[in-house]
């Protein structure tokens, strides 16, 4: 009978994490190109008996103190919903946007990363970088550029003056919902990259893709979670007063 507060805490865990993705989605409904994450369940419990209350609370307490978050084979997977958002035009020359496939690469301190945020910018030494500082990178390395004013095609090919500065490196990867997350727009290096080619690049010279997250969409998925929680609140309530009530009978007798 312990299996029934045991798939409760399952369901409270996964409630609990969903409200979390909700709250993160929606606070970034207005970042350029933000991917909503959307929670996937694990619904696997075992043989009977092996989901117990107590096996879950010490995973529980585990993954509180060494701050994973999750309960290990109970928990919810997290993926990134990497459908494109609409396209938003800004007028700015270095405001980029990819109205199909791929990602833009940047450097960071830690190695290579990928995103599709493309508000970019002019540093101080003439290159072209993130919001955050971070070069964009072309097919030839990092991109200079004497103004904040180049024009880019399509295709990516960076002219100055009619003089070329380089190309956009743009890149595709075969499971691009299942890249991990660094924060500030960026992905790590996941699994077949590949280089796109010219004709599959698509690049919007003065726009800005929108974050693909529906405030609608996010609140009602808010308001199921938490009458779900709330279902599972007054099942284990309604099994530990059951509990109580039949160990005082027992103790009475």
């Amino acid at each position: 009978m312990d299996d029934v507060l045991g798939v409760s805490l399952i369901s409270m865990h996964q409630d609990m994490a969903r409200m979390q993705r909700v709250a993160m989605n929606m606070s970034n409904a207005l970042t350029p190109a933000y991917k909503r994450e959307v929670s996937i369940a694990r619904t696997t419990l075992g043989a009977p008996g092996s989901t117990t209350f107590g096996s879950l609370w010490d995973a529980g307490m585990a993954a509180s103190i060494n701050g994973s978050g999750t309960v290990d084979s109970h928990s919810v997977v997290s993926r990134s919903d990497m459908r494109a958002g609409t396209l938003k035009s800004t007028g700015q020359p270095l405001d980029l946007a990819l109205s199909g496939p791929g990602f833009f690469e940047v450097q960071t301190e830690h190695g290579p990363a990928y995103t599709r945020q493309g508000n970019f910018r002019m540093d101080e030494r003439g290159r072209i970088v993130t919001a955050q500082g971070y070069p964009l990178m072309g097919k030839g390395g990092e991109i200079f550029v004497a103004s904040a004013n180049p024009a880019i095609d399509a295709a990516g090919n960076i002219v100055e003056n009619k003089r070329p500065l380089g190309q956009l490196k743009v890149v595709q990867f075969e499971q691009p919902e299942t890249l991990r997350r660094l924060g500030e727009g960026l992905f790590a290096e996941g699994t077949g990259m590949r280089q796109l080619n010219d004709a599959e690049v698509q690049v919007r010279q003065g726009y800005l893709e929108n974050a693909n997250v529906s405030s609608v969409q996010e609140m009602v998925e808010m308001m199921q979670t938490m009458r779900h929680f709330e279902s599972m609140q007054k099942i284990t309530q309604a099994y530990d007063d059951m509990l109580g009530n039949a160990i005082r009978r027992l103790t009475d007798g």
